[in-house]
């Protein structure tokens, strides 16, 4: 994480409309040269101020394209600390990517350190080696992942993926990814950092995750466990190797919560009522027992357009981040379709939480001038990859948007 420094009294004094009036007025003045992006998990207070909303890619994409557009000189990511790096890899080098809240990480990506993938990709070329199989190990990296990991992917022939097309990277990567597979050659495919996507993208592609998926922990290496806490035997089985991290929001939906929802719509049942029964539908991120157990799962998109397009009557059980069920509940409300999250627990991206509108406004002002002794414009937070970095993680970001192309699913299927 960052260090963040205190903001100036006065941000933390005025009140919500006042925030809000403020950060109007600097979007005025700022005009073309500014373009704020906010992230589907973002509050209702930052989601108003913001001039595209969507996943991380999508916001990133979205940003490269109005760049090219218009005179955009400075983009402010409401999200998290990796979105902000795939932004600035992809918009033109003019511009400068800022992230108002540089403590607004995510826990997911801070588990798998750069240092910390170097040595499990060489003690599973070890056990590959020594077990003299006719393997290779293919990377994948999910989004939600560094820019310095999806260099590491980049650099060994890997790709990044997204929860809605993680089965076609997959796929790809267990076709030998950037290097066709040889007469007998087997692929294993390291998968980083989320488990549970990684996991469920697995039992898609038809793997027995129970006996061919194997699970290497850093931490447990870090106490000095082989392997990631692993087993040589369990590597050479393998045919896909999980990192041991997670969504801390994702993983507070439970298999309980789940069936909680079929015990209410049996009681409804047995008493008669005409309603629709609740049906549950999950992010990828969430476990397997979780997956399983739902009647729909996909990526925050799918989620969003899945209940646009439900018939009125039709009553969801969401498992995903709490300002998007919330926001999504309100907007179909409206077509007669409830929306409900699938706990009650405070199911909260705490770190996307860190970006407010005192740190929006800060920035803002900077940017005008209003903080400076000459009225200068400042920028502040600025996420910048470096060079040596980015090449090799655009290679990896480049490859998965080449899969996405129209017409390249059924070759990798």
């Amino acid at each position: 994480m960052l260090w963040q420094p205190s903001l100036p009294e006065v941000y933390r004094t005025l009140s919500e409309d006042e925030l809000a009036a403020r950060i109007d007025a600097r979007r005025r003045e700022l005009g073309d040269s500014l373009f704020i992006l906010g992230h589907h998990y973002q509050t209702d207070q930052i989601i108003r101020h913001a001039d595209a909303t969507g996943d991380s890619l999508k916001l990133s994409q979205i940003a490269a394209r109005v760049a090219k557009e218009r005179p955009v000189k400075y983009v402010v990511f409401c999200g998290v600390h990796f979105m902000a790096e795939t932004a600035d890899m992809l918009t033109p080098d003019h511009v400068a990517v800022i992230l108002p809240d540089l403590s607004a990480g995510c826990s997911m990506a801070d588990m798998a350190q750069y240092d910390d993938t170097v040595e499990a990709w060489d003690s599973i070329q070890r056990v590959v080696k020594d077990a003299k199989l006719n393997a290779r190990v293919v990377p994948i990296t999910y989004v939600n992942s560094s820019a310095a990991i999806k260099a590491f992917v980049g650099a060994h022939g890997g790709a990044c993926c997204t929860s809605s097309n993680a089965r076609q990277v997959f796929a790809w990567a267990r076709a030998g990814g950037t290097t066709p597979t040889r007469p007998g050659e087997e692929i294993k495919v390291l998968f980083l950092p989320d488990q549970h996507l990684g996991r469920n993208t697995a039992a898609a592609a038809g793997i027995d995750v129970t006996t061919r998926a194997a699970l290497y922990d850093p931490r447990a290496a870090h106490a000095g466990k082989e392997l990631g806490g692993s087993s040589r035997e369990a590597i050479e089985r393998a045919e896909v190797v999980l990192w041991a991290g997670h969504c801390s929001v994702h993983k507070l939906f439970r298999p309980e919560h789940c069936r909680a929802i079929r015990e209410e719509n049996e009681r409804e049942k047995a008493a008669g009522t005409k309603r629709e029964a609740v049906k549950i539908l999950v992010h990828p991120e969430c476990c397997k027992e979780v997956v399983d157990l739902a009647d729909l799962s996909g990526s925050t998109e799918f989620i969003i357009q899945t209940v646009r397009a439900s018939a009125p009557g039709s009553r969801w059980a969401v498992g995903t981040e709490t300002h998007l069920v919330g926001r999504l509940a309100k907007e179909a409300a409206a077509l007669g379709v409830e929306v409900r999250i699938l706990s009650d627990c405070q199911c909260l991206c705490t770190t996307m939480y860190r970006i407010d509108e005192p740190h929006l406004l800060w920035v803002l002002d900077h940017l005008a001038g209003g903080l400076s002794k000459d009225g200068k414009a400042k920028i502040v937070n600025q996420i910048s990859v470096p060079g040596k970095v980015r090449e090799p993680a655009l290679l990896a970001v480049d490859r998965m948007l080449e899969l996405s192309k129209p017409g390249v699913k059924a070759a990798v299927d």
